[in-house]
């Protein structure tokens, strides 16, 4: 139980794409590392989130479950490095990591509190970058940057929680899924927290990001982290 959050029990939100380069892992989650020789932030972060110690949570075994290769995961994107959402890539050492160029830059060159959530043992493997800057189409208003894959996937720019955090939008079934990671607060709850905790901790884009899911039922919002039910919701609907 939390002593901080004692009704919070929540989990990242990763998602497995087939697309026409092999399969693509948005975000990773934790990692096999953090089960096995976890830092004392991700101590914490289990501790008070209420994170069951049980490698078996992990996208590498997890995907194995699901009767694929890791090696078959050819590209990661991430929306951000902080360790609950990258922790995950060395698990999947041959996949290229697409990621924006100014995440990248803070991650090689933290600064700020919020960027002491990077952890460098996600990265001491030397992945293979595919770094973005500039973007290059639109995507319902948003400034975005496609990405090379089929169905159509783009970095949405989203800055705020860090200096490159993006969402990651998905064509699905004549629909989007819109991964806003923590541009959103858990759960995708638009009143579970107060606008100016929001744009202390995840940024200004909550009214924003409300404001396309009242306009677009087409497009589904799905945040960093989602309740414990919800993932139960997700596996019983499969």
């Amino acid at each position: 139980m939390s002593p901080w959050f004692p009704r919070w029990h929540i989990g990242g939100t990763c998602l497995l794409v087939e697309t026409d380069k092999g399969l693509v892992l948005v975000d990773t989650g934790l990692g096999l590392h953090d089960y096995s020789n976890p830092s004392l932030m991700v101590r914490f972060f289990k501790l008070d989130f209420g994170v069951h110690n049980n490698p078996e949570n992990t996208a590498i075994r997890q995907i194995t479950r699901l009767g694929y290769s890791p090696k078959d995961v050819q590209h990661i994107i991430m929306t951000h490095l902080h360790f609950d959402h990258a922790g995950g890539i060395p698990d999947f050492p041959h996949a290229q990591v697409h990621v924006h160029r100014r995440e990248f830059d803070a991650m090689q060159h933290p600064r700020t509190l919020i960027e002491l959530a990077y952890d460098q043992a996600d990265f001491a493997h030397n992945p293979s970058w595919k770094l973005y800057e500039q973007p290059n189409a639109e995507w319902l208003g948003f400034e975005a940057i496609r990405l090379p894959f089929s169905p159509e996937m783009y970095l949405v720019p989203l800055f705020g929680h860090t200096k490159g955090h993006c969402g990651v939008v998905i064509q699905n079934n004549g629909g989007w899924i819109f991964h806003c990671a923590d541009a959103l607060p858990t759960n995708g709850q638009f009143d579970l927290t107060p606008q100016w905790l929001n744009r202390l901790i995840i940024g200004s884009h909550v009214p924003r990001l409300q404001a396309l899911a009242s306009t677009h039922p087409e497009v589904r919002l799905l945040a960093g982290h989602m309740w414990k039910s919800f993932f139960e919701e997700e596996q019983q609907a499969a």
